[in-house]
């Protein structure tokens, strides 16, 4: 536990409530913000009866103003540009010296911008994004990836220690984002052969439940098949992180990937695959509903049996 700080939270979307949640437990003295006061009532009330006592700004600026460190969790680029940046935006009003630290999934050029920009006002930053979802923010289980010096890694651990399992510094400005973008590509990935290979179990009239237990103890084991085979099978996908988010976060990847003069045919071939899905009306489904882009397949008489 650190010494109790003045903290900023911008963003109480599904992973930033919940985060903030976590920092006003640690004994922080926590001023929050969210665009959407609707949402915000919603996390208000939520907190107070729970007892927190977590303070309400009606601007970035506003929350921003004596907080040792400030912390984002919005939506994209252009989400981060009006809460960081814009006329009420955090850095204007932060004082020099203090930290900033973005966990929202961005472009690495946009966390460079935002480096420079708040360099030049004496505040430090950290590009910090995060992986593990809903259930990671809520249960304090987040891995975090950072971009930024090692001096606002010092300072920042200890307090992101509170909602994280994992906290890696990968290297400058833009390094959190771009190993982000690595880890979405993955995820792709593996969920293009987590459908097809449930597919090709269903339509050979396997036992599901028996193959994951006989693949999911090799090789073929991974995060997506403990935590989403199930739920494919079951063609449930009303949670989790929405496709429309991975295609944000895959079109940063990709944009990257060609910056940097490589090629990426199969993230490009997923979230071609994503597009699909989306314009069917699942763009808010879990990212494993990528699956339903696939027909269930084979007659009764190519099924095995027994």
């Amino acid at each position: 536990m650190t010494s109790p700080l003045s903290i900023a939270f911008l963003g109480l979307g599904v992973m930033g409530g919940p985060m903030t949640g976590h920092l006003a437990r640690s004994g922080h003295r926590v001023t929050a913000f969210n665009r959407s006061e609707k949402r915000a009532a919603r996390w208000q009330e939520t907190w107070a009866e729970e007892g927190l006592e977590i303070a309400f700004a009606k601007t970035p600026a506003e929350a921003a103003r004596e907080a040792d460190i400030v912390f984002i969790c919005v939506g994209n680029d252009d989400d981060l540009r009006e809460v960081a940046l814009g006329d009420r935006g955090a850095l204007a009003a932060m004082r020099s010296g203090s930290l900033l630290v973005d966990h929202t999934t961005v472009s690495a050029d946009m966390a460079r911008h935002l480096a420079k920009e708040a360099g030049a006002c004496g505040i430090e930053t950290l590009d910090a994004p995060v992986s593990g979802g809903e259930a990671g923010a809520v249960n304090g289980q987040l891995a975090v990836m950072c971009g930024g010096s090692s001096k606002a890694m010092d300072r920042a651990r200890p307090v992101m220690d509170c909602y994280a399992k994992s906290i890696v510094h990968v290297g400058p400005s833009g390094a959190g984002q771009t190993a982000k973008m690595a880890n979405q590509m993955c995820i792709a990935g593996v969920l293009g052969g987590l459908s097809e290979a449930i597919r090709l179990a269903e339509a050979a009239g396997l036992d599901l439940g028996r193959t994951y237990e006989a693949i999911s103890g090799g090789a073929a084991q991974s995060w997506q098949m403990d935590n989403r085979w199930n739920t494919m099978t079951a063609e449930k996908f009303d949670f989790g992180f929405a496709i429309d988010w991975m295609r944000k976060d895959l079109g940063y990847a990709l944009d990257e990937a060609k910056r940097l003069g490589l090629s990426s045919p199969i993230t490009a071939l997923v979230d071609q695959f994503y597009a699909d899905v989306q314009a069917a009306g699942g763009g808010r489904h879990d990212t494993s509903a990528l699956i339903t882009r696939l027909p269930k397949g084979a007659s009764e008489n190519t099924r095995i049996q027994g």
